[in-house]
């Protein structure tokens, strides 16, 4: 191990990389060689300065001129054209949105809030109203137009325009007409010439060759103190003072007389390529060089930035930012109290790649490297003392470094080694390191040291192990382990004491903790214990805080997670790799950024780190926070920032809606009422906020007054198809942590159509209504007709129903059977004569029961058949014979067909067809059930229908036939679906009657 003193170690490190372990006392010799001939000088942090880039959304890299404007906006005049920068996003412009050129040299704004650009074609332009003005669309412009560059624009006190130029010409504008100055004579030429407009409202030309003022008429040649270096060195102020650059420094001209500011070395004024900004506020002049940005106060301490970059302009926001327009994009130096500081190989440090780091109690942050070496940095001073490991490849990449307090000591590791500096404040040179006794090989995940005595424990990937001694007996025998007394097996990721001793650690089952000998597996408790810790601190209430591997931050206490801090309340990722607790707030790594998360007991606040975002990000390997400030290990060295900085004032961003298209055509955002005819209704919103210190701002909008509002992070809004209407769009903005800020708003009102007009409407509506009553009332006409008709139709049916009833009862049917029971009353067959009169009896019983019923049962209607065939066959004996064949799927007493409809046919089957016969016949009846409807067959083998009635001179027809298929005609016009009834012969006599009936 060698340690030396010094500030830049790049050479010495690839030095004692060059020798290996047998090397050092040779290695020694040589370095006091090298501190007898001198002692390098310390160097000291450099400030971080964000960049941006075409990378980033710049039209060029090559920027003239920075401008802030009136609502904050930053614009960048470039080789490219334009570009308004709210702290998020680039919009650019060219010349298709209306620039006279792509190349723009300066830009200015006037009372009324006009952006006038100065191009290198020497055109002028401006924007009003999110439109860009040029000579082609306006008479003013056309009347400026001139072949030469304008260098200087001046407003004066009475709103008149007056242009510099680079040649012999003024170009003046009073509101009413243009004049253009050309002085003949030489020593009186215009070249190059600033204006400015003093406190009395005169007005001086200071040009290369001369000093003139405007007389009303024209200029003439002036004594004055005043001579600035050029148009670049001169600027005027809002009280109408004047700063400029001389031969001597920084200069005031104010009310006639001249002051002296700042005193500066000729060699420096030499050296300026752009223009200067002088910070009243602070008593510093910026000077741009083609070297870089240097700052001076009155006492002469300079300071330099962007060294090696050509500046072409300084110049200070409303926020106390200073931004540089360089060849190189632009760069901001945030102001001094939102600035991070880097100190890296560049400024001393062994490497720039920072791996871990902790800090002892006397002010020394004590840095490991991936270079096997460990840097000590005095944060008083910035003085650097480096110490090179012994081992390179073994301690090659210092992944962890742990201050000792108790035993004022410094513990480092790598994946493959742990070691300990003793005696820290009074040498360097006191190492020993880690022992396995066997020498076995073993990887060290994380390792951690008791504060109540002198534990150490390490979390190993074959498991978890702990020394007794850390101090006096730095050695462990991986072959005796003693399972659950010194050792946890399984791979492990990280070990953890509290303040009362007990040792938490997490493996690849979850976390567990060993207390008072006793093994305790929390990650029984919970799923999310179960998943890998990366991190563990304690809080002063005792709770723990977990940094998880994807499911963010966990707080743990008496055995239960009472809170999960993850992305969705803010955190920039919910992997956690670090934490770090300071004064109650806890300090967050993520592998996207650094948070710090603060009144975790009541409500919730993280801060993400936007500056520096291209360092703060992925990067970050580790963190120490002291009262002030916050140092992070990074891959591009240290970063510093004061972060407890009582000057640090939260904004709200106001929020500017930069330009309104309502069916195509862009409209003056100056406006904030608009009355639309009616069209396509469709209005197109952009906006923006300035914020330069985070890029993350959240929008919320919203149509109404009454409505909810909606987030967003787009900053467009298209609405579409807007319906006729009075509307208020309203869209404000926040920050980070930050409340909402106050709301841009434009209210505007869509024109009804005529046709969604009052008088339109109520037109429509009495027609409306007119046909709605002749269709209501044809409808109810319609309606009662054809309930007359079905009314007519059930009274028709119910005639017929009596009328079949009367020709069931045939009189030739009744004079039958009475003479059938007188012939047995006669005989003295009194059981026949009485069998005779029953069944006849229950007949007409049965006829009078079913003349009430337009349907009847199945059952109904076999019973009636069976009654009055009996009756018929009692009559004529074996000359007729009969058969009723039911399908046994039909329910009988559910299954309804129309009454008094198979009796008729049955009756001209026995008399028209089978008694013509002398030797009788057979009637058959099949009822069968078919898909959607009863099928009922009448089949007799009588002499047929056709037979019966050639051998008729009348044709008769059956009465009861003929009411029947009335009947059935009529049930067809009322019911859904129709009966349907066909009657023929077969081949050579016999008739079969066939009846389909739908099932209901």
């Amino acid at each position: 191990m060698v340690s030396i003193s010094r500030t830049d170690s790049g050479f010495l490190s690839a030095f004692i990389r060059y020798f290996n372990t047998k090397n050092v006392f040779r290695l020694s010799l040589i370095f006091i060689l090298f501190f007898k001939s001198g002692v390098l000088e310390a160097t000291a942090q450099t400030t971080y300065l964000p960049h941006y880039t075409s990378k980033n959304g710049l039209p060029s890299n090559n920027c003239f001129y920075i401008l802030q404007d009136k609502k904050g906006f930053i614009w960048i005049a470039t080789d490219a054209g334009l570009s308004r920068f709210d702290g998020t996003n680039f919009q650019n412009f060219t010349i298709d949105d209306g620039l006279p050129d792509t190349q723009i040299l300066q830009i200015k704004e006037d009372k009324e809030g006009r952006l006038w650009f100065l191009a290198l074609n020497g055109q002028l332009s401006y924007l009003e109203d999110g439109k860009f003005y040029n000579r082609n669309n306006n008479k003013l412009l056309k009347e400026l137009n001139s072949n030469t560059v304008i260098v200087s624009f001046l407003e004066d006190g009475k709103g008149r325009i007056w242009l510099g130029t680079n040649s012999n010409l003024i170009i003046f504008w009073d509101g009413k007409s243009v004049k253009k100055f050309i002085s003949s004579k030489i020593n009186k030429q215009f070249t190059n010439a600033f204006l400015h407009e003093d406190e009395q409202g005169n007005i001086y030309a200071y040009s290369d060759l001369s000093t003139q003022i405007y007389n009303g008429k024209g200029f003439s040649i002036v004594n004055n103190m005043v001579n600035p270096l050029s148009y670049m060195t001169a600027f005027n102020t809002s009280n109408r003072s004047l700063y400029y650059l001389d031969e001597k420094g920084l200069k005031l001209y104010q009310n006639g007389s001249v002051k002296n500011l700042i005193a500066i070395p000729d060699n420096l004024l030499k050296n300026m390529a752009g223009y200067f900004y002088y910070d009243n506020t602070n008593k510093e002049v910026w000077l741009a060089s083609n070297n870089g940005a240097l700052v001076m106060n009155q006492n002469g301490k300079t300071v330099m930035y962007l060294q090696g970059i050509s500046v072409n302009q300084s110049v200070k926001d409303k926020s106390s930012n200073m931004w540089f327009a360089t060849n190189q994009g632009i760069y901001m130096l945030p102001n001094i109290n939102s600035r991070l500081s880097i100190i890296d190989a560049e400024s001393g440090l062994s490497s720039n790649v920072i791996k871990s780091i902790t800090k002892d109690d006397k002010n020394r942050l004590w840095l490991g490297t991936d270079d096997a070496v460990i840097d000590i940095l005095n944060i008083k001073n910035f003085e650097i003392d480096e110490i090179g490991l012994d081992d390179y490849k073994k301690y090659k990449t210092v992944k962890q470094i742990t201050y000792d307090a108790r035993n004022e000591a410094i513990y480092f590791s790598s994946d493959y080694g742990l070691g300990v500096f003793k005696n820290i404040y009074k040498t360097k040179n006191d190492v020993k390191y880690l022992k396995e006794t066997n020498n076995s090989m073993f990887v060290i995940k994380h390792f951690s040291l008791s504060e109540t005595n002198n534990q150490l424990a390490m979390a190993l990937s074959s498991g978890v192990v702990f020394l007794s001694d850390r101090m006096n007996k730095l050695e462990f025998n991986a072959a005796k382990y003693r399972e659950k007394e010194d050792f946890f097996k399984y791979r492990s990721y990280h070990v953890f004491y509290d303040r009362n001793g007990g040792l938490w650690f997490s493996n690849v089952d979850g976390l567990s903790e060993f207390s008072k000998g006793r093994l305790i597996h929390h990650y029984k408790n919970n799923p999310l214990l179960t998943k890998r810790i990366n991190d563990i601190q304690q809080l002063p209430d005792g709770t723990l805080i977990l940094a998880t591997d994807g499911y963010g931050i966990l707080f743990y206490k008496k055995g239960k997670i009472f809170r999960q801090i993850t992305q969705k309340d803010g955190l920039t990722n919910d992997i956690c790799t670090k934490l770090f607790i300071k004064n109650n707030e806890i300090w967050a790594l993520t592998n996207k950024g650094v948070n710090k998360i603060s009144d975790y007991t009541n409500k919730t606040e993280v801060i993400n780190f936007d500056y520096g975002k291209d360092l703060l990000t992925e990067d970050v390997n580790n963190l120490y926070i002291d009262d002030s400030t916050a140092y992070f290990a990074t891959n591009k060295g240290l970063i510093l920032f004061k972060y407890n900085n009582k000057n640090t004032v939260k904004s709200q961003p106001k929020v500017y809606i930069t330009s309104i298209i309502k069916d195509g055509e862009r409209l003056s955002t100056s406006k904030d009422n608009f009355t639309f005819e009616s069209g396509n209704n469709t209005i197109l919103f952009t906006f923006g906020a300035v914020d330069f210190t985070t890029s993350d701002i959240t929008f919320r909008y919203r149509l109404n007054e009454n409505t909810t509002w909606l987030e967003t992070r787009t900053r467009r809004l298209d609405f579409s198809a807007l319906q006729p209407g009075d509307y208020l769009f309203e869209v404000s903005a926040k920050s980070q942590n930050n409340n909402w800020g106050p709301s841009a708003k434009i209210s505007f009102t869509i024109k009804k159509h005529f046709w969604q007009s009052l008088w339109f409407l109520s037109i429509l509506i009495l027609l409306v209504g007119y046909v709605f009553y002749k269709l209501a009332v044809y409808i109810t006409r319609r309606q009662k007709d054809k309930e007359q008709q079905q009314l007519r139709l059930k009274n028709r049916i119910l005639m017929l129903e009596q009328q079949a009833l009367q020709a069931m009862m045939n009189p030739h049917f009744v004079f039958n059977v009475m003479n059938s029971i007188q012939h047995y009353i006669n005989t003295q067959n009194t059981s026949s004569a009485n069998k005779v009169l029953t069944g006849f009896a229950r007949l007409i019983r049965k006829n009078l029961e079913i003349c009430t019923k337009s349907y009847i049962t199945l059952e109904e209607e076999l019973e009636y058949l069976n009654l009055y065939l009996k009756l018929e066959k009692n009559r004529f004996g074996e000359k007729l014979s009969y058969v009723i064949n039911v399908d046994k799927e039909i329910d009988k007493d559910e299954t309804l067909i129309p009454s008094m409809l198979l009796q008729p046919y049955v009756e001209n089957a026995i008399w028209h067809g089978i008694m013509p016969k002398e030797i009788g016949g057979e009637i058959q009846i099949n009822i069968n059930l078919k898909e959607h409807y009863l099928s009922i067959e009448i089949i007799d083998d009588g002499i047929g229908i056709e037979n019966s009635l050639k051998g008729k001179k009348d044709k008769h027809i059956s009465k009861g036939m003929q009411l029947t298929r009335e009947r059935l005609n009529l049930l067809g016009q009322i019911e859904a679906k129709p009966i349907q009834l066909n009657v023929h012969q077969n081949a050579e006599n016999g008739t079969t009657v066939s009846i389909s009936i739908p099932l209901k």
